[in-house]
């Protein structure tokens, strides 16, 4: 793709991109891009879509306790659409791909995408929900929610289960038992799976390290 293009891109992108929500900045925006870019590149798929599909796939956020966040890709789609028409180097015939890469992306929708494309997209973004990352995300989310750190009377769930993900979860903590030690499973790519599959081998060790930390301050037995 065009370096210019992506550069005027980006730009864009930066502009629109919250700045209130250090979970869906444009320093995700970056790490997603750079991440699609590389699984794209080892699956083959047409970066002039997913590069742009990166980069406005969070144009429009709404904090996740919320219903409208329900219609996030939705609208996130329809202004990539609007920005892509207006810049004519833009492959037009491409914008329809690229929007559908958006739509498709939801984790909580449970959609498998439709495109090579769009499941490098769902890759990319869902590694942000693995791995260390996903550790400063998750609380970081979780402070803006006003949620407990973890479920006082069952911090690991280790006898009872938090609600179905994505109802409002008490805690903040209750997010890895409801997405984030599931991601693996969704992944679409085998360049993705082995990324995740990683990742997720922290999330174990960060596990294994708080149940000891909470047992020596007498919360779990």
């Amino acid at each position: 793709m065009n370096k210019k293009l992506v550069e005027q891109l980006k730009i864009i992108s930066k502009e629109r991109q919250t700045k209130d929500d250090p979970c869906h900045d444009f320093n995700h925006i970056l790490r997603v891009l750079n991440l699609g870019i590389k699984i794209g590149k080892k699956e083959k798929a047409d970066l002039e879509v997913v590069i742009p599909a990166i980069l406005f796939h969070d144009t429009v956020v709404y904090r996740k306790d919320l219903p409208e966040s329900r219609n996030e890709t939705n609208e996130s789609a329809d202004v990539a659409g609007n920005v892509l028409r207006e810049i004519k180097k833009f492959p037009q015939e491409k914008i329809e791909q690229v929007q559908t890469c958006i739509r498709e992306c939801s984790f909580s929708k449970g959609i498998v995408a439709s495109t090579i494309e769009g499941k490098v997209v769902q890759d990319a973004d869902r590694l942000e929900s693995v791995g260390a990352i996903s550790i400063m995300r998750t609380f970081t989310s979780g402070a803006q929610m006003n949620r407990l750190l973890y479920f006082p009377e069952d911090p690991l769930r280790e006898n009872s289960k938090p609600p179905a993900y994505p109802q409002p979860l008490p805690a903040s903590l209750d997010l890895f038992f409801t997405r984030l030690l599931l991601v693996g499973d969704s992944m679409r790519t085998e360049t993705g799976k082995k990324m995740a599959s990683r990742r997720a081998k922290f999330l174990d060790a960060f596990l294994k390290e708080l149940r000891k930390e909470l047992k020596e301050s007498g919360i779990v037995k």
